[in-house]
Order: C-alpha cells, then sequence, then structure tokens
C-alpha cells in the first residue's frame, strides 16, 4: 500500500469514528477569533460562550478565551468584544423593504396636523394638477388622534392637487380630486374582496380598501438602470444590517428583483441572505398557473445560501381594516353585524391553485389574518397534501393573527409552520376599535402557538415592513412584554420568554426557510453571521431590549455594520 493510500484509509477510520471533524479544527487556522465576550450560541441547549473562531465565512469553534485563542496562528486577526454580547444573526420572516418608496414620508408624523403639513408641502412644491402619492410606512395608531385622515382632511391642504394616501399594503385614502381623476363616486361598484367606505351622511370618505384599490391606476415607478438598482438595493440592505439583520424573506416580489439579487451575489455584493417568495395572483385554472410559473424560469429549488427561491406568496383576506372573521367587527365597524372583514380569494379558485403548486413541487406561503382566512387556508391546504404530500415541506401561513384554537390540531397534522410578526406593536388602538379588545389582545398569540403546536421550531418573527417598523429588537421586545407603542399591554397572557423569542428570530427562522443545519445559531461548520449588542438581552430591563444599540453585525465572518460608538 503506498503513503498516499494509507494516509485515506487513515482518514476513512477517522471518519467512521467522527473523528474527522475535530482532527481538521484542530489543524485549521482562524483568520478571525472574537474573544471576551457573552456569546449566546442558541443552540438547542441555549448555552453560552466567551469566544468564538472563524474560518472560510464559518464558525470554526465556540468556547471559553483560553480554548479559543490558542487556535490563532500567526495571521488570526484577534478582536475583543470588551465583554459585549454576541447573538446570531437576526432574520426577519416577512419583509417587503426599509421603507415605504419614494411619496410623501409619513413614517415619523405623530399627529393629523403633521401628516397634512407633510402633504401640503409637497403640493406646494408641485405643479397645479400634479398627483401626489404618500408612502406606505406608517399607520394611523402613531398619531396622536388615532384615525385615518378622510377625504375632507385631505382637501384642505390639497384642493386642486390629486392626492392618494397609500397605507400599508391595504388601502388608499383619496382626496376629491383624485376621486374625480378615477371617476370613483357613490355608484362606483365595490369588487369581491374590496371595499369603498364612507362617511355617516353617506358620502365616500376617500378610503379604498384591497380589491376596490384596483380603481385607481398609479403611474409605474420611473425606470432604473441596473447599477441605480443595485446601488439602491445596496444602500437599503446597508440600513438593514445596521439594524442586526444578516437574513431576510422577502414576501411576494416579482421574479426580476430575484434575478437583481443574483446578479449582486454575482459581484460579490451582497451583505444580506435572501429567501425569495414570488408572488401569484390572478390566475384562474391549473394551465393559466402552470404556465405563469413556467415563464419565471426558476425552479422550487433554485439558488443557494446567499440568494434562495422559497416558494410562492399567495392570499385569501385583507389586513387590519379587512382581515376576513367568522364573527363580525365591533361597531361602527361592523356595520350593523354585517360586516365580517374580505375575502380576497374565492375559494374554489384558491384550492384549486395550491393543488397545482403542490402538483408541481413548489411551496406555498398563504397571508392569512382572520380566523375564516386560516380555515380557508387550512381546506386548501388539507386538499393540496392529497395531491402530493405538503407535510415535511413546511408550507406556511403568513401573519395567522386570529386562529381558533380548534384549528390546531390540523396545523399539526399538516406540519405547517407559521410566519408570525409584530404587527400589534404598532397598531394595537386600531385592532382594539376594528376588533374589540378581547381579539386584539389574541392577535398573534405566540403563547398559545408554541404551547399547542407539536413542532417548537414551527413559529418564526418578522416585522412584514414596510407595515411595521423593521428593527427586530422591536420585536423581541414586543413578543416578550406584548407592549404596543401607543395602547399599553394588550393579551398580556401571550407573552413568551426572552429565550424564546430569541430563537424565534434566528434559528425558527432558520428552520423555516429550511437552513438550520447551515445558519439561525453560533455553532461549528455553521455561517458566521452574528450581531454584537451593547445590552445583555437576556437579563438587561426589558425596556432595554427595545432601546439598545446595535454595534457591530458580521455576514459570513465579514463586517458589514460597526458602530462609530465601538471598536473591537
Amino acid at each position: 500500500m503506498t503513503r498516499n493510500n494509507s494516509i485515506i484509509a487513515i482518514l476513512i477510520v477517522l471518519v467512521l469514528a467522527g473523528a474527522v471533524p475535530v482532527l481538521l479544527a484542530a489543524q485549521a487556522q482562524p483568520e478571525t477569533i472574537l474573544f471576551n465576550g457573552k456569546i449566546i450560541t442558541v443552540d438547542a441547549k441555549f448555552s453560552y460562550a466567551q469566544a468564538i473562531a472563524i474560518s472560510g465565512g464559518k464558525i470554526l469553534a465556540v468556547g471559553s478565551n483560553d480554548e479559543i485563542r490558542k487556535l490563532a496562528g500567526a495571521g488570526t486577526r484577534q478582536l475583543d468584544l470588551h465583554g459585549k454580547t454576541v447573538i446570531p444573526g437576526l432574520m426577519d420572516n416577512h419583509l417587503h423593504g426599509a421603507g415605504g418608496g419614494p411619496g410623501v414620508d409619513l413614517s415619523r408624523v405623530e399627529t393629523l396636523h403633521e401628516l397634512l403639513e407633510a402633504i401640503q408641502a409637497r403640493v406646494l412644491a408641485a405643479n397645479p394638477g400634479d398627483l401626489i402619492v404618500s408612502n406606505g410606512d406608517w399607520h394611523e395608531a402613531q398619531l396622536k388622534e388615532q384615525r385615518l385622515p378622510l377625504r375632507r382632511d385631505l382637501d384642505t391642504v390639497s384642493p386642486e392637487n390629486p392626492v392618494v394616501v397609500v397605507r400599508g399594503g391595504h388601502e388608499y385614502i383619496l382626496n376629491s380630486m383624485a376621486l374625480r381623476k378615477w371617476e370613483i363616486n357613490e355608484n362606483t361598484p365595490v369588487p369581491p374582496g374590496g371595499g369603498i367606505s364612507r362617511y355617516e351622511d353617506g358620502t365616500l370618505n376617500g378610503e379604498l380598501i384591497d380589491t376596490a384599490r384596483s380603481h385607481v391606476k398609479l403611474p409605474p415607478p420611473p425606470q432604473k438602470d441596473l447599477e441605480t438598482q443595485i446601488r439602491e438595493q445596496q444602500e437599503e440592505y446597508s440600513i438593514l444590517n445596521g439594524a442586526g439583520l444578516t437574513s431576510v424573506r422577502h414576501p411576494g416580489a416579482p421574479v426580476e428583483q430575484y434575478r437583481l439579487l443574483q446578479e449582486m451575489e454575482k459581484r460579490g455584493l451582497l451583505t444580506m441572505r435572501v429567501n425569495f417568495l414570488i408572488r401569484l395572483g390572478g390566475v384562474k385554472t391549473p394551465q393559466e398557473a402552470s404556465e405563469r410559473i413556467a415563464a419565471w424560469k426558476v425552479t422550487p429549488s433554485d439558488g443557494d445560501d446567499w440568494v434562495r427561491i422559497w416558494g410562492i406568496k399567495l392570499g385569501v383576506d385583507g389586513g387590519f381594516e379587512g382581515g376576513w372573521m367568522t364573527q363580525p367587527y365591533e361597531e361602527p365597524y361592523g356595520q350593523g353585524g354585517t360586516y365580517k372583514g374580505l375575502q380576497t380569494a374565492p375559494e374554489d379558485v384558491y384550492t384549486m391553485t395550491v393543488k397545482e403548486l403542490s402538483r408541481l413541487g413548489w411551496r406555498v406561503a398563504s397571508h392569512a389574518v382572520g380566523d375564516a382566512a386560516i380555515q380557508l387556508v387550512l381546506k386548501g391546504y388539507e386538499e393540496a397534501n392529497k395531491v402530493r404530500p405538503i407535510v415535511g415541506r413546511r408550507w406556511s401561513i403568513e401573519h395567522g393573527f386570529l386562529p381558533s384554537p380548534d384549528q390546531f390540531p390540523l396545523m399539526n397534522r399538516l406540519d405547517l409552520v407559521i410566519s408570525a410578526q409584530n404587527h400589534l406593536y404598532l397598531a394595537g388602538p386600531s385592532l382594539v376599535k376594528y376588533w374589540g379588545e378581547k381579539r386584539a389582545s389574541w392577535v398573534t398569540p405566540l403563547r398559545s402557538y408554541l404551547d399547542n403546536l407539536n413542532n417548537k421550531m414551527a413559529v418564526s418573527a418578522g416585522t412584514d415592513a414596510p407595515v411595521v417598523p423593521y428593527p427586530p429588537l422591536w420585536t423581541i421586545y414586543h413578543f416578550v412584554t406584548r407592549d404596543t407603542i401607543t395602547g399599553g399591554v394588550l393579551g398580556e397572557d401571550q407573552r413568551i420568554r426572552r429565550e424564546e423569542a430569541l430563537r424565534l428570530s434566528t434559528i425558527n427562522n432558520a428552520y423555516l426557510n429550511f437552513e438550520e443545519k447551515v445558519k439561525g445559531s453560533l455553532e461549528p461548520g455553521k455561517y458566521a453571521d452574528l450581531v454584537v449588542l451593547s445590552d445583555d438581552i437576556m437579563t438587561c430591563p426589558e425596556q432595554r431590549i427595545r432601546d439598545m444599540s446595535i454595534l457591530a453585525t458580521m455576514v459570513g465572518g465579514k463586517i458589514v455594520y460597526q458602530s462609530k460608538d465601538f471598536a473591537f
């Protein structure tokens, strides 16, 4: 036997004995060592360490200062954490973007007066008749008055320019000029799955909900060349890195954006790992669904650990003002007990679609807010499971605000995952008005999800930005306290522990994406995606969870954000 063959034989024995990883780790020289910290690994035991060694973008070893620093070689960069806390990189399971778009920025207004002033400033800078559009990165719950700006309010600052105030992803509010521009009046038909609201005197108040927005044709965004698109996407991910995010899941974007991210990866420009859902809407037959998907020229398993296709996004009901319930909304929103929200997809079309997607091997994520919507999704998923098993494929319910307890067993049988967000943190007072305090206190019942779902990793956390603020630490704070920005604590019985909340924002998010073996915790062999915090998230006062600083963020062992107030 030759010397090389002897070495191969020894390695085979070591592989079988499970010793090769230890041998390789002992021989490898880390490129970077972080030491003298409080490292929360979020492994199965939720263990702590002092130091971490990184090589080739992955974690080489985790342990005590002495154990890890012994691995250093002449070229190893050693960074002192000065006792700061390190956690796995934070993840967001449902993030559209870091801002609400190019329109009038309403994200920081605190009163109705400030909101109207912001619109008026844009009107004064425009030409007569120019269309004024806001961004969607705001909610009326942030306003002192706790109400929407309606048609007559908007008319006071823009009597001659059409105004469309975009609120989240489900609602437009128009002034009188905008209603006239698109010929919307008291006789305009309300499409299925939509709403056109009125004042008490029966006149239109300018609010168009969900599918009723189709009456408004906003101009398409300006065309941007590839380099501009890449630069803007880099800037957005840089902002998100500064909030501690290392991975996001984009829910329901066009396939062109996926191609953009692939190009950025090819150029080595990505600082964010992305799971991507493509939106599929408006199909009415299986053949139409198949043809639409074929045109994308992507497969259900397309991508890699930087940019990966997650699946397809569908929706069956509205948002805050249109979640589809089995019981009416509170009055006056219940309209005399007749209003239960909006079903935005016919049951037969939805069921046909998920069956076809299952047959084609795609995963599905379905937007469902109210209990009636969740029931429709569960029935559709059950039918899809008969075509081709979805058990084990981690199909998801997006949001899942108001499940009925009797729906938990079917969620378990279908092995579903829940993509939950902190909408209540922003919109608490509005949800009390729409649904009453009892239902609002049940919104996103994480304690009940974790206690009733067989798989404790089947629930993950995110924001739905720009519908709600995106900082992931705000999400953890809300789920630990159930506090809201302006409405106090709602649903205290649904609080979860800090360890659980951190898992939801890290390893459980990785599980949602079939990536728990490569990220989500700080363990050897996983990507060195991590965050340095100003405070100990496990022991600090609760308010500090929300207000602490991100000192540094690493993705693949590279520093992608570092606070000017922190030096390793």
